[in-house]
């Protein structure tokens, strides 16, 4: 079977489930997007995410999915590994062109661009064409107080006829052909009629430049552009074997998401940098170590890390952020603490991780819930920030209410990380004992026998709070 037949099994299949797939984030099952070769058509949506039960509304979901994947992911992010031995794979396939000309298609109840002649007659009514009227018709004068006037009974008029003969109509009807053949088994299970003679690949490219330098009509422009990068991927020679659309790392998606939803814009001026001061040319200032997102609400400030991890769909605790996690995120806390004069009182951190609302361990119903801590065993654990919440937050949620300042969901966050308020305290590990770390001046001893002293200071014991 080669791939055209498996995207006609998948477009008259009476079930669109047996096409889709939630990924696990096991090695081999991370990628979130459209695949299709000789042997199947798939879309693969995140981890956590709840397909829902109609055929209409999970059509719907694949297309909002390709939406998600075309705003938060690059040409970088859309790098395939197909196995480890090979070269990373590039996705150039122009997923918004093919979905585009399908639209437009259906936006014209289901019908083919077609351009439209100017003709004339002559009626009483009508646009009138004034230059071609004085040319062609004969008016009536009329005397009044010695001045004659020209009265017309009848006009030019401009009118229009259909013409779907133009060559712009037959680009049209091969480039609705081939969008259907690639992706119509999101939309419909039909398929349109052959597309019949047209002006081959690299002509067609030429018309659609032409008409897009003269063309102001937003819609027609969107619509030649989306066939023009059609044709021009189809004029590259892009194998006929399989295409896909999407990521292996969607876990830069997940955090452009919750940032999007939930962050602050300038976040960067409030997260510490470093440098390097150096010997030789001028001094290198690197990026500032920084959280995913900053969400400011309330007078309240929430450090969130959004982590696309297991721990939501497995409940394992090795699917959670590990040692370096936790460590970094209360680092963020203390610069906002001591730096920033941000009050403890209003200090809050959460790792944000994925989840299935309608399907988990946890026995939660909610779009966010709040599964547990994370602390280090050096700290004494007093401060809010110190105690890192976990959040968990509905995959497919997110997904669509991640614009328009979603107040609600931010409110509903924020209540979810501040449960930390109505735990108890932090008992410390086992075998740490807190301690108030006590700074002495190291002294070094040259091999003379002379000293210097007061260079740096010793370092605290393990589990004091500094």
């Amino acid at each position: 079977m080669d791939l055209d037949s498996a995207l006609y099994m998948a477009m008259v299949d009476d079930d669109i489930t047996k096409h889709c797939h939630v990924n696990s984030n096991e090695d081999g099952d991370r990628f979130v997007g459209i695949k299709a070769d000789s042997d199947n058509a798939m879309v693969y949506f995140p981890i956590g995410y709840q397909l829902p039960k109609t055929d209409a509304e999970i059509r719907t979901d694949i297309k909002h999915l390709i939406q998600v994947l075309s705003e938060f992911t690059t040409k970088e992010d859309r790098l395939l590994a197909i196995n480890k031995f090979a070269a990373p794979q590039t996705v150039d396939f122009p997923i918004n062109a093919y979905k585009g000309v399908i639209e437009y298609y259906f936006s014209i109840g289901g019908n083919y661009y077609v351009e439209v002649d100017p003709t004339y007659k002559t009626s009483a009514t009508g646009k009138q064409d004034w230059p071609k009227t004085v040319r062609n018709q004969v008016p009536l004068v009329q005397q009044r107080g010695g001045v004659s006037s020209f009265i017309y009974t009848e006009f030019t008029v401009r009118a229009t006829t259909p013409n779907d003969s133009k060559q712009i109509t037959q680009i049209n009807r091969f480039c609705v052909y081939e969008a259907f053949k690639k992706l119509g088994w999101l939309y419909v299970p039909y398929m349109p009629e052959q597309p019949g003679p047209h002006p081959d690949v690299k002509t067609s490219i030429a018309i659609l430049n032409a008409k897009l330098g003269n063309t102001n009509d937003d819609k027609k422009r969107n619509l030649f552009q989306a066939m023009k990068d059609m044709l021009e991927y189809m004029d590259e020679k892009t194998s006929d074997k399989q295409f896909y659309f999407g990521t292996d790392d969607f876990d830069h998606v997940w955090e452009k998401l919750i940032d999007r939803a939930f962050g602050e814009k300038d976040k960067d001026k409030y997260f510490p940098r470093s440098r390097w001061l150096l010997d030789y040319g001028k001094y290198k200032e690197k990026r500032p170590l920084m959280p995913d997102t900053i969400m400011i609400y309330n007078g309240k400030y929430y450090i969130l890390d959004a982590k696309c991890y297991k721990y939501g769909w497995t409940g394992i605790p090795d699917h959670l952020p590990n040692g370096s996690s936790i460590n970094k995120q209360i680092t963020y806390g203390e610069y906002l603490e001591k730096y920033k004069g941000v009050n403890t009182d209003s200090l809050f951190n959460a790792f944000i991780m994925p989840y299935n609302m309608a399907k988990n361990f946890f026995k939660l119903d909610t779009v966010v819930g709040n599964i547990g801590e994370a602390v280090g065993d050096w700290r004494n654990n007093q401060k809010y920030y110190e105690r890192i919440q976990g959040i968990v937050m509905d995959t497919r949620y997110l997904m669509y209410h991640y614009t328009g300042n979603p107040m609600k969901e931010k409110v509903a966050l924020a209540e979810c990380i501040e449960d930390v308020l109505g735990r108890k305290p932090v008992p410390p590990a086992a075998g740490v004992t807190p301690i108030t770390p006590v700074h002495k001046p190291v002294v070094y001893e040259y091999n003379h026998g002379t000293t210097v002293s007061m260079v740096a200071e010793e370092k605290a014991p393990y589990g004091s709070d500094v």
